[in-house]
């Protein structure tokens, strides 16, 4: 009796153990003993239709992240096409760059010649002999896409539009761009004028860097003379459909299309969209929001430091005060994946000199805090003392002395 339970309790156990031998012998069942986990597909941006299932009726379009540069999305990014008004954001960034470099101020007036009188499409019916400031003239292009004061900017800071033209040429050589060209300062129709997706993302990345652009192209309404009474309305609707947004410029001819060049924060993170040769209706605005709701749902802002938070505390040699407290002068943070399962980690590194020698200037930069991803450099943001140190007294030095030596002595 004994041996036949014995037998029993084996042929029970053998088939318990049936299943588990012969999963070791199929390595392609999940789960498999003695079998390696497969290797994690490495996670790239998905960047067409195709990887997507974003459908565009843009002819050419991207979606890129300007803090990094990196393409987020692309659909014919590289393909000539006709800019239309959306050259004028170069004008825009020619007249800052001058603006910047002392060459020219916000504040000098602009007089309208015959010529620039005479150009029409987009106009704010600007007259000969009249006069604003560089300034109002930037917003009359920036809401109204204004071409009369597109030609009188370039005349008043080149000294002819041709002239201009050359300036706005040369710098996109000088930003690397392959697929541009422009053959004047407006937008309106010529076979020489042209740019790609990626290369007016670029444009628009650069222009990041001037917040009066950003300023300018984010208004909705401006009144430029009371007599006769003149109000521009923004051209960009995405300004009222798509909040967040604040910038930068449409476009349209029957040759070029439907145009729009943008960009969007929210909660910190910013985005850049191009979409060119739309033909529907109102499409590159639609065209637009797509990236951006596709674009908010895939990342997210990890923000490490505000714009003027104090990041470190420096010490200050023979100063009134002894240590001085620094600061980021923007938002120091990256990008991060909403999708991935485990959390990217996003870190900082500073680089401060162990000490300051007086006197300190308030607002002087004194180091950089460089951001990392996953351990790899993703933006560098300087840092600024956030008050001024002067330089101590002789008195104040030989005090601190006495007081040192009798703190070691006790």
């Amino acid at each position: 009796m004994r041996k036949i339970v014995a037998i029993m309790l084996a042929l029970v156990l053998g088939l318990s153990l049936l299943p588990g031998l012969l999963l070791a012998q199929n390595p392609e069942t999940d789960g498999a003993a003695g079998a390696s986990p497969p290797e994690a597909e490495p996670i790239q941006a998905a960047t067409g239709e195709q990887a997507t299932g974003l459908s565009l009726d843009a002819k050419g379009a991207i979606l890129m992240d300007p803090q990094t540069g990196e393409v987020l999305w692309e659909k014919n990014a590289h393909q000539r096409y006709y800019p239309a008004s959306m050259t004028k954001l170069m004008t825009m960034v020619i007249a800052m760059d001058m603006v910047a470099n002392g060459q020219a101020t916000l504040g000098e007036p602009v007089q309208v010649s015959e010529r620039a009188e005479s150009f029409g499409g987009s106009e704010v019916f600007l007259a000969v002999g009249e006069s604003f400031p560089l300034e109002q003239m930037l917003i009359a292009i920036a809401v109204a896409s204004a071409n009369d004061a597109s030609v009188a900017i370039a005349e008043h800071l080149a000294g002819s539009e041709e002239a201009f033209v050359a300036m706005m040429n040369a710098k996109a050589k000088e930003l690397g761009l392959k697929n541009t060209h422009f053959a004047n300062c407006h937008g309106l129709h010529d076979e020489q004028n042209y740019t790609s997706a990626y290369d007016m993302a670029v444009i628009a990345r650069y222009a990041l860097r001037y917040p009066k652009i950003r300023e300018w192209t984010s208004i909705k309404r401006y009144t430029l003379r009371k007599d006769p009474l003149t109000i521009l309305d923004t051209t960009n609707k995405m300004l009222y459909w798509y909040p967040g947004t604040d910038g930068f410029k449409t476009g349209f001819t029957d040759a070029a299309g439907l145009n729009l060049v943008s960009t969007v924060e929210r909660e910190g993170l910013r985005f850049i969209a191009v979409v060119m040769g739309v033909e529907t209706p109102r499409g590159n605005f639609t065209d637009s929001m797509k990236l951006y709701n596709w674009a908010y749902k895939q990342w997210a802002f990890r923000q490490l430091y505000a714009p003027g938070q104090v990041v470190a505390i420096v010490p200050v040699g023979k100063g009134r005060v002894q240590q001085v407290q620094v600061v980021a002068t923007a938002k120091a943070g990256a990008r991060v994946s909403r999708t991935r399962g485990q959390a990217e980690k996003v870190t900082a590194r500073l680089d401060l000199p162990a000490i300051l020698n007086a006197p300190v200037k308030d607002g002087q930069k004194v180091g950089q805090l460089k951001v990392y991803r996953e351990g790899q450099e993703i933006t560098t943001v300087d840092l600024v003392t956030n008050a001024a140190v002067a330089r101590a007294s002789l008195g104040q030095q030989i005090s601190r002395v006495i007081r040192a030596v009798f703190t070691i002595r006790q």
